[in-house]
């Protein structure tokens, strides 16, 4: 692939991650119904601002109260999202004409599929006014959308990778643990989407986790006019809480094992030093999610939790990429 193509792989990726981060931050500053109606903003291409624009956008959409602060972190989100969208069908045209046979189509083709899906599901975000199942599938989405940039890039780098005997074992592991953190994750995503964060103080656990039930996780969100901020009971949302917590154990234990697995049987500095940043990030991630309780879900912190989980995403898919390498590459 050219020096332009590899530019652009690098940019699409930087650009998934801004978008990634601008989604939740427009979450956790109660942003994602800014705006009532999609891909728009009152029926403009940005927010209302002029007399005769606020006085159409009233009449337009009753409902709902124009709050241009909020109405603007939504639109550049989608401004973001709109750009990347771009970025995507270039790396697809891109793929799809080169005559190398090593060219990631179906990874391109996945990657095209997935971008459509997505702005389905942030319209959907909207019109259904937020309706959690699907803002969680949005925030999957956008993992999903990263991570398929990610193995694009890794394929189309260089990489000093050679055959292990053990790398099969190893992979096994690393997939284990990848389906494990896309738990996680998933369930981070149906915490947030659920407004599920204060619900739950105290450290280690719950200081109110008398109110726990596993019978709670079953409820589901009964329909409403509006999903904004949450209308399961308040067991349901500590309990949701508290297994995101528990299931964070599990994910370190997991990681733990990985890293003890690839030292123990892979020798290539390389694929070790991306088990270690694995382990690394995933303590870190602990370590932060822990201070973000204990200083009352501050915004900035909880945003930093939610690109963190992205790092070490794309960290973890990156040990996998390389085991897999290891695995095939011909002596």
């Amino acid at each position: 692939m050219s020096h332009v193509f590899r530019r652009a792989i690098t940019f699409a990726c930087i650009l998934a991650m801004c978008v990634v981060v601008l989604g939740a931050y427009t979450r956790l500053s109660n942003a994602g119904l800014g705006c009532p109606d999609w891909p728009g903003c009152y029926g403009f291409l940005t927010v209302p601002n002029e007399q005769h624009e606020i006085a159409v956008a009233q009449q337009e959409f009753p409902s709902s109260k124009l709050e241009p602060r909020k109405a603007w972190i939504e639109m550049i989100h989608r401004y973001f999202a709109g750009g990347l969208g771009v970025v995507v069908l270039f790396i697809f045209a891109v793929i799809v004409r080169s005559n190398q046979r090593q060219a990631p189509k179906l990874l391109a083709a996945s990657l095209l599929v997935m971008i459509c899906f997505q702005a389905l599901l942030g319209m959907w975000t909207v019109t259904l006014n937020l309706q959690p199942f699907v803002v969680m599938g949005h925030l999957l989405g956008g993992f999903t959308i990263l991570s398929l940039l990610t193995l694009i890039y890794l394929r189309t780098a260089k990489n000093d990778i050679t055959f292990d005997s053990n790398a099969s074992v190893c992979l096994k592991a690393g997939l284990a643990c990848l389906a494990v953190l896309v738990m996680q994750i998933a369930l981070g995503g149906w915490l947030a989407a659920n407004y599920a964060a204060p619900h739950c103080t105290g450290l280690p656990l719950c200081s109110n986790g008398e109110l726990f039930s596993w019978s709670s996780l079953l409820k589901i969100p009964e329909p409403a006019s509006t999903y904004e901020y949450g209308v399961l009971p308040f067991e349901t949302r500590l309990s949701i809480h508290l297994v995101h917590r528990i299931w964070a154990a599990v994910t370190v234990l997991a990681m733990i094992g990985l890293a003890v697995v690839v030292h123990m049987k892979i020798h290539q500095p390389i694929i070790r030093r991306a088990a270690n940043l694995v382990l690394t990030l995933v303590l870190a991630q602990v370590a932060i999610g822990a201070i973000i309780v204990h200083f009352s879900f501050p915004i900035l912190l909880t945003l930093f939790h939610n690109l963190m989980a992205a790092i070490l995403l794309l960290s973890l898919i990156r040990v996998c990429y390389f085991l897999g390498r290891a695995k095939k590459v011909m002596l």
